[in-house]
């Protein structure tokens, strides 16, 4: 099968489309034919070696973390999908490989693909989905009622969290540019900030909770819009000794985790705040969750631009470029 591999960790570096073995499954893996894969900035800084400390893959390696495709092969102990069935996912760290036109996943990973929504669509998902559905439902607890601060409203991440805590019930305010203001209004947004000509900081306060998706600079500025015991959780760091703790990490590691999150840590200590760091997880039940509200019209997916396979590259830097609004996806199939 043809597949795009790093060959070697760059920030200059291209992917290459090579042959490489089609994937056997084992016991509880099926076998998925990728129709569409997802591109997120997970992927470009998994192949600049940003995230060596946490995910070391060894060179070469398929890229990738969105799927939806068909089932083609189940293996001896799988029994939650049959083939033919449609299925998309986000494949668990060290089992990533979707720029491939098959992988192997874990049936516990797999969800069953929303009805209503095409290949490339339902393939827009898993990553951002089960990203904002840890953060706000599981971190957060978001209860009707309570004020979020959503940053980067118009990206991937943002445009989905932006919907899923309106149908928690939440208030809403999120950062975006002045061309991308009735999109996020449409998505559910209640405050919307312009971000390059007003500070967030000055227009807002007494907030439950912020989603970080930004620089260190603007995680700082964010600390002063919570109220006393209000919560940040950060997707784009730094990472913390919870986090090592959670996945598992060696002491090395968590001293470094430490390290690294010792100036936010302080800083939310002092002002009565918590802070937690999420690296999302593969989870194929939440994923059936984000299904239900799929196929049920309480959310959609926002899509950018579909490029063909041989595009994979083309698609990495159009993501890399920060213009994307909602999600960029390859058409594999």
């Amino acid at each position: 099968m043809r597949a795009f591999t790093v060959n070697r960790y760059g920030k200059k570096e291209t992917l290459s489309l090579i042959q490489v073995a089609e994937p056997t499954p084992k016991d509880s893996e099926v076998v998925v034919q990728v129709h569409a894969s997802g591109v997120n900035l997970l992927d470009s800084k998994i192949r600049d070696g940003e995230f060596k400390l946490l995910l070391p893959y060894k060179t070469p390696f398929v890229l990738g973390h969105d799927v939806a495709g068909i089932v083609t092969k189940v293996g001896p102990k799988a029994n939650k999908f049959k083939v033919g069935d449609e299925v998309y996912a986000r494949p668990a760290d060290f089992h990533i490989g979707t720029f491939a036109e098959y992988i192997a996943v874990d049936e516990r990973d797999l969800a069953p693909k929303p009805k209503n929504l095409t290949m490339e669509e339902a393939a827009s998902i898993p990553l951002v989905g089960l990203t904002a559905w840890q953060a706000l439902v599981e971190k957060m607890n978001i209860q009707k009622g309570q004020k979020v601060f959503i940053q980067a409203g118009s990206g991937g991440v943002g445009t989905f969290a932006i919907q899923l805590a309106k149908h928690l019930g939440a208030f809403v305010a999120t950062t975006t540019s002045a061309v991308n203001s009735d999109l996020v209004k449409s998505l559910g947004a209640d405050v919307v900030i312009d971000y390059k000509t007003e500070d967030f900081e000055t227009i807002l306060s007494d907030y439950d909770f912020v989603l970080n998706s930004q620089d260190g600079k603007t995680l700082e500025k964010s600390l002063n819009i919570l109220k006393p015991n209000g919560k940040v959780v950060s997707i784009s760091g730094p990472p913390d000794v919870e986090f090592a703790n959670e996945v598992g990490l060696s002491w090395f590691v968590k001293i470094i985790m430490r390290l690294l999150s010792f100036g936010i840590k302080k800083k939310v200590k002092k002002l009565h705040l918590n802070y937690n760091f999420l690296f999302m997880r593969a989870e194929g039940k939440q994923l059936s969750e984000i299904t239900s509200l799929l196929e049920t019209g309480k959310i959609r997916p926002i899509m950018d631009k579909v490029f063909p396979f041989e595009q994979t590259n083309e698609a990495l830097a159009y993501v890399e470029s920060g213009r994307a609004k909602g999600k960029v996806v390859i058409k594999v199939k």
